[in-house]
């Protein structure tokens, strides 16, 4: 089985942009969201897209 098409994470530094529904990630500051962003991409076989400076999203197309 595999998963395609779906959000598989949100990596934020506000978290008032996301309430619940899938795995959030939570960072202090933007390197860190940087860092997260391309740990997760290697680790869920996916790609982060920004949807605002706060907030990103990992995909799998």
């Amino acid at each position: 089985m595999t998963i395609e098409k779906c959000i598989l994470a949100a990596i934020t530094t506000n978290p008032k942009k996301i309430t619940s529904g899938m795995a959030v990630f939570h960072c202090d500051s933007k390197a860190e969201l940087e860092s997260y962003a391309a740990n997760l991409e290697a680790i869920l076989d996916g790609i982060a897209h920004a949807l605002s400076e706060e907030l990103l999203i990992i995909v799998r197309h």
